[in-house]
């Protein structure tokens, strides 16, 4: 139950993500890299507070990366 807990924290941090990303629209393409990455830290190191183990955590933050391109996907469709 607790890797759902984590996979829901992490979809949140997701949809900040996508808030700064649209908010930035106009930067270049290096400052998008380099938020996605602070992001993928930060979701890293949230996972890991929470399950207490980096392997697992690496899997779920993966996981969750996964279901948000693929919402992203979706909605860019319709």
């Amino acid at each position: 139950m607790i890797n759902y807990v984590v996979i829901l924290i992490q979809l949140m941090i997701w949809s900040i993500y996508t808030l700064l990303e649209w908010l930035s629209k106009h930067d270049q393409l290096i400052y998008n890299v380099a938020m996605f990455l602070i992001f993928v830290y930060l979701a890293m190191v949230t996972g890991n507070l929470i399950l207490k183990s980096a392997k697992k955590t690496v899997w779920i933050t993966f996981i969750s990366l996964i279901v948000y391109s693929v919402i992203q996907i979706l909605l860019n469709l319709f």
